[in-house]
């Protein structure tokens, strides 16, 4: 039977919070973190109600119009797989029905024959292999930060990828290179832990909770600042296999949602560092 809880709890902010913004301070109101558990099978949201509000900029002239969408550039985007690439098809769908405003323009990949290179290689989207050990015509990490340039890549995403990304990567571009994880960060992620391992140490340790993670990606595995997450509720008597396919489904619309975000400009940092989502609807809402 579904349940639904509704739980808050004051913030506090700090009287002298940290100033390494990278965009003007975010000014927090007195409101009330809420989380809302909708299902104890498929997902709960997770929202702050209007946690920050974001600096004053002056609006384009298409904003003055009331054409906000015409004054936002598609975004290129490249995408990293391993097997089948069931996120990178989703990805692909939204661009191809533009609930994503972006267009993927590079498949990178480790395994040049896996599924989610020849979806790409029918669909007319190039494919390079990296790293240059796992194939004649792979690519040094210099060379692919050089091809991934010269598409014009505006944000990288990972997407069942299985390779550490190099650092040269990373430093060329900071804040613009997503990962998603099959599991809450940061308690179930690290080296090794990926696939069906991922799901049995969920259900070894006994979490009630398990569900997809985005975070943005650093040098090491799964310790990006977290940017979105969807709670898949833990069943009793759940096999690796069950609840591989219950989070997969929350992967496929939680990716989604947060690449439109991105393509759209709805990425906020808070001074502290942390990351937030600026909702489409109220802009005045972040979670």
């Amino acid at each position: 039977m579904a349940s639904r809880v509704l739980f808050s709890s004051q913030l506090t902010f700090p009287a002298n919070p940290p100033r390494e913004a990278s965009i003007a301070p975010l000014t927090p109101p007195q409101n009330s973190l809420s989380f809302s558990f909708r299902s104890p099978v498929n997902r709960f949201s997770m929202r702050i109600r209007p946690l920050v509000r974001a600096a004053s900029f002056p609006p384009t002239a298409a904003e003055v119009d009331g054409s906000r969408d015409e004054a936002i550039r598609r975004k290129k985007l490249a995408v990293f797989v391993s097997g089948g690439g069931s996120n990178f098809k989703k990805i692909h769908q939204g661009c191809s029905g533009d609930s994503i405003k972006g267009d993927v323009v590079l498949l990178v990949t480790n395994k040049k024959d896996c599924g989610g290179a020849e979806y790409a290689r029918s669909n007319g989207i190039p494919v390079l292999v990296f790293p240059k050990a796992q194939s004649d015509d792979g690519l040094s990490p210099k060379e692919l930060v050089d091809v991934i340039r010269k598409y014009g890549v505006d944000f990288v995403l990972l997407a069942g990828y299985l390779k550490l990304i190099p650092v040269e990567l990373v430093q060329a571009f900071p804040k613009r290179i997503l990962n998603i994880h099959p599991a809450l960060l940061p308690a179930f992620g690290g080296k090794g832990l990926y696939g069906m391992r991922v799901h049995r140490a969920v259900l070894a340790s006994g979490a009630r909770y398990s569900g997809p993670t985005i975070h943005f990606v650093d040098e090491e595995y799964d310790t990006g600042r977290i940017l979105a997450q969807s709670a898949v509720r833990v069943i009793v008597n759940d096999t690796p296999e069950d609840l591989a396919k219950r989070v997969l489904h929350e992967e496929h619309k939680l990716y989604v949602e947060v690449v439109a975000a991105i393509c759209e400009d709805r990425i906020k940092w808070r001074e502290d560092g942390v990351p937030l989502i600026q909702s489409r609807e109220d802009p005045d809402e972040y979670y």
